[in-house]
């Protein structure tokens, strides 16, 4: 069993940053995707950025030269490094994690097995 633990969520001023950490018990496999994934009251979850194993990135177009997803393997932990916030950005976020590479539907939360309880990013402006 995978477990995650999120941190680093807190109240920002519009343009400030964020890292968020995601700390895993343990990679699902060799070969594994990593993601982020937000939510809004009311909303739907929605991606963010995914890494997967060999280090391949990928972003929601929302937050493309924006946000910056990173791993750390020798401690089994997953950043995304998060500037110029905008109000707009304001959600619970939440790590994910499954065995195998980031599919093309790594958008789509019903493609991870395990999910972190989130942390909280406020952006007020």
């Amino acid at each position: 069993q995978v477990q995650l633990v999120e941190s680093g969520g807190g109240s920002v001023q519009s343009g400030g940053s964020l890292r968020l950490s995601c700390a895993a018990s343990k990679y699902p496999d060799h070969i594994y995707c990593m993601a982020w994934f937000r939510q809004t009251p009311g909303k739907d979850r929605e991606a963010v950025a995914v890494i997967d194993s060999d280090g391949a990135t990928g972003y929601a177009d929302s937050v493309k030269g924006r946000f910056t997803i990173s791993q750390d393997t020798s401690t089994t932990t997953l950043y995304l490094q998060m500037n110029s916030l905008k109000p707009e950005d304001t959600a619970m976020y939440y790590c994910a994690a499954v065995h195998g590479y980031c599919s093309v539907s790594w958008y789509n939360r019903n493609d991870y097995a395990y999910w972190g309880q989130g942390t909280q990013v406020t952006v007020s402006s």
